[in-house]
């Protein structure tokens, strides 16, 4: 599963708000956890704007950056 899948099963299952940090924790526990913090934030804001795009998230706040589900 990629980064973007992980993400996506997870926002869709917990809904709610979601900022870098809940990204990078949640891809971490889905295994997607290898390499450094930078890193990990990288990845994980791509992710979420990823998610923007494809309309399951919606930016509510620029900075910091804060996405709302669009649905569970």
């Amino acid at each position: 599963m990629t980064k973007v899948e992980s993400l996506e099963q997870v926002v869709r299952h917990l809904g709610g708000l979601w900022d870098t940090q809940r990204a990078v924790t949640a891809l971490r526990d889905a295994g997607h956890g290898a390499g450094e913090q930078r890193q990990q934030e990288k990845r994980a804001r791509w992710a979420l704007r990823k998610l923007a795009v494809a309309g399951l998230l919606v930016k509510v706040q620029d900075r910091p950056v804060q996405y709302r589900a669009t649905e569970k």
